[in-house]
Order: C-alpha cells, then sequence, then structure tokens
C-alpha cells in the first residue's frame, strides 16, 4: 500500500495510459484519456512534442507519478 493518503490515487488505469502514451503518444491520447484535453491537442499538434513529450510522459507513468486532469496520481495498474 502506497504512503499516500486515501484519495489521492486517480480512478483512471495507469496500464491504459501506459499502452496508450507507447502506441498512440504522438496524439496524445494518454492525455485524453486522464482528462487533460488542452495538453493532450498540444501533443497532437506537435506530434508528441516533437517525440521528448512521449519519452518524459513514459518515464512519468512508469514510476508513478503521472497525474491526471484532478491533480491524482496514476498508481493502479488494474484496469
Amino acid at each position: 500500500m502506497s504512503n499516500e493518503t486515501v484519495g489521492t490515487e486517480s480512478g483512471k488505469s495507469r496500464l491504459i495510459a501506459l499502452l496508450l502514451c507507447f502506441m498512440l503518444g504522438w496524439t496524445g491520447a494518454h492525455r485524453f484519456y486522464t482528462n487533460k484535453i488542452g495538453t493532450g491537442i498540444a501533443m497532437l499538434v506537435t506530434q508528441g512534442g516533437f517525440g521528448l513529450w512521449i519519452f518524459y510522459d513514459l518515464v512519468l507513468i512508469l514510476v508513478g507519478k503521472f497525474r491526471d486532469s484532478e491533480e491524482l496520481c496514476l498508481t493502479k495498474w488494474s484496469m
């Protein structure tokens, strides 16, 4: 169990976000999935921040620090 307090975990799946970022990162699909519409559009227009933004998000998701639109960490691997 995490040291974080209850209510700080997102209801979104970390596994789904990881797969979306890996396969469709240049479209910002993982950002749309976590309701980050503005940055999702920015990723779509810049083709994933020219690849750098995708890599950054992949690392954040893998280490459990990626956050949804409500600033809650995606920590659960389950769907």
